[in-house]
């Protein structure tokens, strides 16, 4: 299965951090049909053909997800939106 792993740096305090990312989170949930759950300062998703977790510590953000066959042709265009969301959010 293809996956994704992205590390970014942030600056920000863990709670603003954790925030925003909760807020790309329901943009996700809304664009996507994700399903999401709060494990600590991890938020784990999942739906049909992908599972993932966004980790927030304390200076960086880590993003990790597992793709189906049906999204691997993807994967680019995913890794790229999700680089792009992390860069407008922490950069």
């Amino acid at each position: 299965m293809p996956s994704i792993d992205i590390h970014r740096p942030h600056s920000l305090p863990l709670p603003e951090a954790r925030a925003v990312v909760e807020k790309v989170a329901a943009r996700m949930r809304e664009k996507f049909d994700l399903e999401g759950r709060w494990q600590g300062d991890t938020l784990l998703f999942s739906r049909p053909g992908v599972n993932g977790q966004i980790a927030v510590g304390e200076d960086a953000i880590r993003v990790r997800a597992e793709l189906g066959l049906l999204l691997s042709p993807l994967k680019g265009m995913i890794e790229q939106e999700i680089r792009r969301k992390l860069d407008e959010h922490f950069a």
